[in-house]
């Protein structure tokens, strides 16, 4: 395959993950549904972070657009261009990589819950035991369901950004392909 149609593909695979990202994180935002919350300040900490705002999001959306310049019509335009992808790629998979360790922190310390009348993360030093104890979930009275609520999201942007990742990886070493061999431009026929 064309090192510019593997950039090319490798782009607009990695659209609908950018989409995916923020919007697991936008809806973090508002457990249960509600915004009160947001506006009490009363979500988890990880969630501030906005890994799949910023990591997942924004910095690989920048990689996915230049990577999708750079395997236009097929041909990857020229070996610079083939480099400033790898670059670029490099900026996605940090991003990637954002986005991964929030989620992983997010997993492990838990949702902000009220637990008795209090305001508390309470399966932070449980070593992600919560994570199958659903007994433990009911701990948390309010936001109802909040402890499923961010098992899902953060899990979706933990296998969100691991693709992400791999294919920021794989457009790395596309792009030094590129810029060894060149483009693979068609000569074309009279």
């Amino acid at each position: 395959m064309c090192t510019g149609k593997c950039s090319y593909c490798i782009a607009v695979s990695l659209y609908p993950l950018v989409l995916i990202s923020i919007i697991c994180n936008i809806v973090l935002f508002f457990p249960g549904g509600d915004v009160k919350y947001a506006k009490d300040g009363h979500i988890t900490e990880e969630v501030k972070y906005m890994g799949g705002l910023v990591g997942g999001g924004l910095m690989v959306v920048i990689s996915g657009i230049y990577i999708q310049t750079t395997g236009g019509q097929g041909c990857c335009g020229n070996r610079f261009g083939m480099f400033l992808s790898i670059i670029l790629a490099a900026v996605g998979v940090t991003g990637g990589l954002y986005s991964f360790i929030v989620a992983v922190l997010g997993l492990s310390n838990g949702p902000l819950c009220k637990v008795k009348g209090t305001w508390t993360t309470p399966f932070k030093d449980s070593n992600l035991t919560y994570l199958t104890n659903h007994k433990s979930w009911q701990e948390c009275s309010e936001p109802k369901n909040v402890v499923q609520f961010n098992i899902g999201l953060f899990t979706t942007l933990l296998a969100t950004s691991i693709v992400q990742m791999l294919l920021c990886a794989i457009q790395m070493i596309n792009g030094f392909f590129g810029c060894l061999l060149g483009t693979c431009n068609k000569k074309e026929q009279s």
